[in-house]
């Protein structure tokens, strides 16, 4: 079968489409044609070796969909034939897939291949962001960073959805029609506003419930100083580079904060999290009040163009691979 995989780290250009061996799936794992794979952040940072990978070669990619087509001893819940998708299962950048069973899900027929592999990681993580970590209530006032991208997208509607006040960062005009269209009740574009200026405007200097700051270094520590007394900064990824270390004293001169570091993979480490977790994102979806736009499609021997086009910010919404 194919398969992308990268032999060192570097740029896009490390991203070999290769024949590899297949194998059939081990104890506790189920085969998967995938139909659509997503392309997330995390990719581009394993291959940079930002976040280093266990060996070489390395296949990239984390989250997929598509049909079982085989499945290992000691399974029960899978069977040949459903229709499935998954999170949290390096590999992702191949025609198959061999799946712990432990971290897929069935998918409804409402749902399409596509769909599924362009929300999972993204649906997830902005469901553990506003249900899980900071439990968002219409009583709130939310900033969003990337208001326009993959996890923005969705956590701005599900936002709206629960009731609350939704502030929304973005760095193109472009990008803020984008975050105007999915809900937010304001938009900054930081490139060219005062960030911090503009959030104590609109909230009558009173700051903000909760920051959710998937950007990082560019950002901080103006996120803190976009909160109330008592506000949440939640990170949860570094597009522009990672938080430089700090005085956590910090957090008490600017209104005894809370701040955390949620990652998926704690949050679903229970199946039954990764169930529930799943159902209430597919829910959202089904009722319409969270729409998953259509994705940006690229050819699987073509992800290195996929991975040029997210790492320059070319792109808006989600990006998949397909076989």
């Amino acid at each position: 079968m194919k398969a992308i995989r990268f032999h060192r780290y570097g740029g896009p250009d490390v991203l070999q489409y290769e024949d590899v061996e297949t194998r059939n799936p081990g104890p506790g794992e189920i085969r998967i044609r995938n139909h659509a794979i997503g392309v997330n952040f995390i990719d581009i940072y394993m291959r940079t070796g930002a976040y280093p990978v266990p060996q070489f070669p390395f296949s990239p990619g984390k989250e997929g969909a598509g049909e079982v087509i085989a499945v290992g001893d000691g399974v029960s819940e899978f069977a040949i034939g459903d229709r499935v998708a998954y999170v949290e299962a390096p590999g992702a950048y191949s025609e198959e897939h061999n799946v712990p069973a432990s971290v897929a899900v069935h998918l409804p027929i409402t749902i399409s291949y596509e769909t599924a592999a362009s929300m999972m990681l993204k649906g997830l993580t902005a469901q553990y962001l506003l249900r899980r970590t900071y439990m968002v209530t219409s009583d709130d006032v939310v900033l969003i960073h990337a208001a326009a991208g993959g996890v923005g997208q969705i956590a701005t509607q599900w936002a709206k959805y629960l009731g609350a006040t939704v502030i929304g960062t973005v760095g193109s005009r472009q990008k803020a029609e984008l975050a105007r269209l999915n809900g937010c009740d304001y938009v900054i574009d930081y490139s060219q506003e005062d960030l911090v200026a503009r959030v104590r405007d609109i909230t009558g200097n009173k700051g903000c419930d909760v920051v959710y700051d998937g950007i990082g270094k560019a950002t901080f520590p103006a996120s803190l100083d976009c909160l109330r007394p008592f506000g949440y900064f939640v990170s949860f990824g570094t597009a522009s580079g990672p938080i430089p270390p700090f005085d956590i004293m910090m957090l008490a001169a600017k209104g005894s904060l809370f701040t955390t570091w949620p990652l998926l993979p704690t949050h679903i480490a229970k199946r039954e999290n990764l169930i529930a977790m799943s159902n209430d994102l597919f829910d959202v979806v089904a009722k319409g009040a969270v729409k998953i736009p259509t994705p940006n499609r690229v050819e699987l021997a073509d992800a290195a163009l996929a991975h040029h086009r997210l790492e320059t910010r070319q792109t808006t919404g989600a990006t998949i691979l397909l076989p």
